[in-house]
């Protein structure tokens, strides 16, 4: 009788698949269910920010992997680009299906919190503040997110938001024509105040 090995039975079934998006070094890997909680995203520029999040830590041991965003179903991953696609894809691919098929966690518990802007006192500036991230939430995350990336609010001020980009869209070359033409035009418009979007950090 052919004989089971018992952690074979209970591995989750996990299906896999890569696509690509606008930044040619970054390829997003999607799972077949959510990974982290609805509207949460985690981004790991190196190995420190990733001391809290194994399967991160685990991808920046192959020398090509340069950063790590995880965020819903999928696990966006940027390489150096002294390598090709079709030379490590599936090393990545078999390293995150093996991860997930065995259940591991993709954070540590401490670490499991939605990453939010910070609160602050109410003002009008405030409410202000609230109308661009209804805008960016409704119409331009969901393109974003769909490209391996995220856009988050980062400030408000005299006129100038500042968003962060992340996972795919961090380093990506068509993210500040994007950031120009699409979201400042749509700001602008949308929100009379905007005058100007500005990327932080890219």
């Amino acid at each position: 009788m052919e004989q089971y090995n018992r952690d074979e039975m209970y591995k989750r079934t996990v299906n896999l698949y890569m696509e690509a998006n606008p930044n040619p070094n970054s390829l997003k890997f999607v799972a077949n269910y959510m990974l982290v909680a609805e509207g949460a995203s985690y981004d790991f520029p190196d190995p420190e920010s990733a001391q809290d999040a194994p399967l991160a830590l685990e991808l920046f041991k192959f020398d090509f992997v340069t950063r790590v965003f995880y965020m819903s179903n999928f696990v966006t991953v940027t390489k150096s680009s002294e390598f090709e696609w079709a030379e490590v894809q599936d090393k990545i691919r078999r390293l995150i299906t093996t991860h997930l098929q065995e259940d591991k966690p993709l954070l540590n518990e401490e670490n499991e919190a939605l990453e939010t802007s910070e609160n602050s006192e109410e003002t009008e500036s405030i409410s202000l503040e609230n109308r661009i991230k209804n805008v960016l939430d409704e119409y331009v995350k969901p393109a974003v997110e769909m490209d391996g990336g995220a856009i988050q609010f980062h400030s408000f001020d005299n006129g100038v938001v500042k968003v962060l980009l992340q996972g795919a869209c961090s380093g990506c070359p068509s993210s500040t024509i994007t950031l120009k033409s699409g979201i400042e035009n749509l700001l602008k418009s949308m929100v009379p105040e905007v005058k100007e979007v500005l990327a932080e950090g890219v």
